[in-house]
């Protein structure tokens, strides 16, 4: 009997799912032991959005809160997202900076680190897995999955082979979009398995209603461990339910080793917590529809709901359609791209340029010029040229990797700006990746501090 493992995702991409990760600490502290009992594989809490939203939006230092959930949480292994080169940030970073932070993610309680490339450049992730099996974590490597005329069983293959001689321990299968159908992720999963001797893990989304019969049909060809969310941050662009296809399973006769009690404890505690969230509109009743739009033009949720907001912050929506008709243009002439943080903000920034000048191409933002110059790295098909050469007007692209070219020094020049601002190179590693935010919270940090030394004298 085959058994089959969870990875709980209501601490981090069920959150950055439905609720933009506005989900403070305190609102789930009390129910991290009853996580840590539940008989999970691991529990995500930390990585993608969480350290940007701690810092900018929930005041929260995110190295702090990892802390506490470790100490909460001492017998589940607590995992991560991390963007490869770009870490958690939007541009790449120095190989130096990478192994700091991936060195500060494990000392400060990370025990898996999920690593992923926008583009599936390897040459992105090398550097993050290294360091992560250096400092004894797990590294799992993970594939972007989309679909294009490029993106074939033997191309994901070919790149699960080069992950493993990189060193992972696990594969996963990232389906940011919903758009793996259930036919493809068995073809997918049986490939992995024939190719290498590794546990593969599923995660994707539940955007185009397909996810719960697709982790179905991956568990059938061998997959070994499924993302899911507990039920009220489940569904919608957020991950199918942990609860229900653990009972479906079982019913196959697959051994799942997940306690129902804390379960269902888990699942009363959050639906008070979902609904507050829905009641401030937080949580938006159409991120838990499901829409299949992205299934025709390759759109995540998350890109659908920006396009719209782009468009109606420049009085544009009725050209809502012609913009969703231009994404996948856009898409093949950038040499098809997995849409995913940042190629998804990318490729859907364009398309709305374009459609909103009348006129491809004619007014073109610095990433997607830095994208053409090769700074995110080796795309899946080679760019148009005639557009490339357009966008970079006689500019020359970059021939070798490009953390390569970038300054060893940043970390020490950090330091040297913040003085005593920082306390410790966590500080400093926050003020790299978020410079203004993390200036503003540490600033706000010391004013609290103060206010309580004060009130503490006062009450003397």
């Amino acid at each position: 009997m085959k058994k089959v493992q969870f990875t709980e995702t209501v601490l981090r991409d069920a959150g950055q799912s439905l609720i933009a990760t506005r989900m403070a600490y305190d609102q789930f502290e009390d129910i991290l032991p009853t996580i840590d009992q539940a008989g999970f594989y691991s529990a995500e809490c930390w990585g993608g959005a969480t350290f940007d939203v701690c810092l900018r939006f929930l005041n929260e230092d995110p190295w702090e809160r990892l802390r506490k959930i470790r100490a909460k949480m001492p017998n589940t292994k607590l995992q991560m997202l991390l963007r490869g080169q770009n870490i958690l940030g939007y541009k790449h970073y120095s190989d130096d900076i990478v192994r700091r932070f991936v060195r500060a993610a494990v000392r400060n309680g990370i025990d898996i680190i999920r690593i992923f490339d926008a583009l599936n450049d390897v040459d992105n992730l090398k550097v993050a897995i290294d360091e992560t099996v250096k400092q004894g974590a797990i590294a799992s490597g993970a594939i972007s999955y989309t679909t294009s005329p490029v993106h074939t069983l033997e191309k994901y293959v070919e790149m699960v082979k080069e992950l493993k001689q990189m060193g992972v321990s696990t594969i996963c299968i990232k389906d940011m979009a919903g758009i793996c159908t259930p036919k493809a992720a068995y073809d997918l999963v049986s490939a992995i398995k024939d190719a290498v001797d590794l546990p593969v893990i599923l995660h994707t989304h539940c955007t185009a209603g397909l996810a719960f019969m697709t982790c179905l049909k991956a568990v059938e060809a061998g997959c070994d461990v499924l993302d899911t969310a507990i039920s009220p941050f489940s569904g919608g662009t957020s991950q199918p339910a942990t609860e229900t296809l653990a009972y479906a399973l079982r019913e196959f006769g697959y051994e799942v080793d997940l306690d129902d009690d804390k379960l269902l404890k888990m699942s009363n505690y959050f639906k008070p917590i979902r609904a507050e969230f829905l009641e401030k509109g937080t949580l938006n009743p159409i991120s838990m529809a499901t829409d299949t739009q992205c299934l025709t033009y390759q759109i995540p949720g998350g890109m659908l709901s920006n396009l719209l907001s782009q468009l109606k912050s420049l009085n544009a929506l009725d050209k809502f359609d012609e913009a969703l008709l231009e994404t996948p243009r856009v898409r093949k002439d950038m040499g098809y791209p997995p849409l995913v943080t940042p190629t998804s903000q990318l490729v859907g920034t364009q398309a709305v340029q374009n459609v909103l000048a009348g006129e491809r191409y004619k007014n073109v933002g610095a990433e997607i010029k830095a994208y053409c110059r090769g700074e995110y790295g080796r795309t899946p098909a080679p760019i148009d040229p005639e557009i490339r050469a357009k966008i970079l007007n006689g500019e020359e692209p970059l021939t070798g990797r490009y953390a390569d070219t970038l300054p060893t020094d940043v970390y020490e020049k950090a330091a040297a700006e913040l003085g005593d601002t920082a306390r410790c190179e966590e500080d400093v590693l926050s003020y790299i990746a978020f410079p203004q935010v993390a200036e503003k919270f540490f600033a706000q940090r010391k004013e609290a501090e103060e206010k309580k030394v004060r009130y503490s004298i006062e009450k003397l």
